[in-house]
């Protein structure tokens, strides 16, 4: 027997919407579900078409039966913990929160607690199973050693609300970051597409032929020392390590950036006199200071921001010190 928050939904397809595919169409009927949601609902069995299973890529025909099955959100079997994030803002329908460097975003091999997520669930109690089990409530990452500002979703409308607008590119996303060496003029874009690595899979990088298309902005804040700059970054998509992959793939990469970026030895051969800084730079210097997007209940644009943590403005700060010496 179905549990009463169990939703059940049925459509017959009429000539208007033949040849549309079903996770398409289904997007367009049903208010605050992705079509990714939607995938995971046909791969676990939820959606019928003429009481058969369809795949995703289905294209409809005229008279097709359709029954979605919508199961409650099941709750994540974790034990919530008290972590350390602060609260920016608050409602019944979601949170912003402004994530320190350090804090992994969800479970994974090797954090199986004390993420942002345990915390979430501290917090807000009620907080199921919206966005898959595995990240309740989480709409968009940072990654472990980027800090900032982050919305998080209270339910499933809200959750699906927001995505579509991370999906669209109508949130948005500025960033600061240091990075190595003097970037030429005052503004450019990047627009070079993105994929996982060829042979390191867990990194990502420019791929030209099968990679998804990324579009980075930056703007030049600061010139540090003739050999530093401060850049204010937009994004205009998402891609996993964009502003990250992008800027070390165009030379230069962000400062402390274990991945992408440079190690002790550029500091040696082209800042010998900041060296005794270089032990202190625990991460990269990339903090998401401004977030902005459409309310999902006022449908009313709102705006957070965050200042830079302790960590990251005490580096550039010593670094001015010592660069301006």
């Amino acid at each position: 027997m179905g549990n009463e928050l169990d939703r059940i939904s049925t459509y017959v397809i009429a000539e208007g919407d033949r040849n549309m595919r079903i996770d398409a169409f289904l997007a367009a009927q049903e208010k605050g579900l992705t079509r990714s949601r939607i995938q995971s609902l046909i791969r676990e069995g939820h959606i019928k078409v003429n009481k058969l299973t369809p795949k995703s890529s289905y294209k409809l025909r005229t008279g097709d039966s359709i029954r979605l099955f919508i199961p409650q959100a099941v709750p994540y079997a974790l034990k919530p913990e008290k972590v350390d994030f602060s609260l920016v803002y608050e409602d019944s329908s979601l949170m912003v929160i402004n994530k320190p460097p350090g804090l992994v975003i969800h479970p994974a091999p090797g954090h199986s607690n004390g993420t942002l997520v345990h915390g979430l669930l501290q917090h807000c109690r009620n907080l199921s199973g919206i966005g898959g089990v595995i990240r309740p409530g989480i709409v968009h990452r940072l990654d472990k050693d980027t800090s900032g500002l982050m919305v998080v979703a209270k339910n499933d409308y809200v959750h699906g609300y927001l995505s579509k607008q991370f999906k669209e590119g109508k949130v948005k996303k500025r960033y600061l970051t240091l990075v190595h060496g003097i970037m030429k003029g005052k503004s450019g874009k990047i627009d070079l597409p993105i994929a996982r690595h060829p042979r390191r899979r867990k990194e990502m990088a420019v791929v030209p032929v099968s990679g998804k298309r990324a579009l980075t902005l930056w703007e030049k804040r600061e010139e540090i020392g003739n050999i530093l700059t401060l850049l204010d970054v937009k994004l205009k998509t998402g891609r996993t390590h964009q502003i990250r992959v992008h800027l070390s793939h165009i030379g230069h990469p962000i400062v402390g950036d274990k991945v992408y970026g440079y190690g002790a030895a550029w500091w040696r051969d082209y800042c010998r006199k900041a060296m005794d800084v270089v032990p202190q730079i625990k991460r990269q210097m990339l903090h998401s200071g401004y977030l902005g997007f459409i309310h999902p209940d006022s449908k009313s644009y709102c705006e957070f921001s965050a200042v830079l943590p302790e960590d990251m403005n005490d580096i550039i700060m010593e670094l001015k010190r010592i660069l301006s010496e």
